[in-house]
């Protein structure tokens, strides 16, 4: 769906905003459940295993590595969102990783369900600020980059990319378990019902945003003829 309010920088960064918010909580949430984290966050605990730091911090080391590659694949500037993305999730991972009651619960159950609290939240946090339009982050970045250049479907692309990072995180010592294959299979189902669902959500926010001005505007321009007559 096209965003029809394209023009609403501020409304939609603040929708941007907050769905990076809701993202990154759902990252912290499924790393902290330590049942198995995405191919990516993988990687980046496993750095903060091997070299310290923090995970967010590798988060946007990663992503400035990634983005100077895709930069170079395309032969094109990356997008400012794309650097927004990078650094503000990595702040956030590290801003709820702090929180004194980011804790992993004991019990398997409770486990389970920060694991699958934080897919859902982590599946709609995308959805969110995907349709606020302020462009890619550095691995979709990098992924639209190979697909032009290669002329690959997307699917093969992402997957292979994936399997290369997952490797690379598993021998630094991320934490790869069965959870890691559960997001495989399901983070695509729930994304793919979360996109549309928030692209609905966030234009009727911005329409209706956009409607309470013109409402105002008009207001106010009656005020001002009345008191000029």
């Amino acid at each position: 769906m096209i965003l029809k309010n394209k023009g609403q920088i501020g409304p939609r960064f603040l929708v941007y905003l907050f769905g990076l918010l809701v993202m990154s909580l759902g990252i912290v949430l499924l790393i902290v459940a330590d049942l198995g984290a995405t191919p990516w966050d993988v990687l980046h605990v496993g750095l903060y295993y091997q070299f310290g730091l923090t995970i967010g911090s590798w988060s946007v080391i990663v992503g400035i590595f990634i983005l100077a590659i895709a930069a170079i694949i395309s032969k094109e500037f990356p997008q400012v969102g794309a650097f927004l993305n990078m650094v503000l999730i990595g702040l956030f991972i590290d801003m709820y990783l702090f929180l004194p009651f980011m804790q992993t619960p004991n019990a398997l159950g409770g486990k389970m369900m920060m694991f699958a609290s934080g897919l859902v939240i982590y599946c709609y946090g995308m959805g969110m600020y995907i349709s606020a339009q302020f462009g890619a982050g550095p691995r979709d970045s990098l992924m639209i980059a190979l697909t032009a250049k290669t002329g690959w479907k997307v699917r093969n692309v992402r997957a292979l990319m994936e399997v290369i990072v997952l490797a690379i995180g598993w021998l630094l010592g991320g934490p790869v378990f069965w959870g890691t294959i559960v997001l495989s299979l399901m983070v695509g189902p729930i994304a793919g019902a979360a996109l549309p669902q928030s692209q609905a959500l966030t234009d009727r926010f911005l329409a209706k945003l956009k409607d309470d001005k013109e409402i105002y505007l008009n207001r106010m321009m009656n005020e001002k003829n009345r008191g000029a007559s």
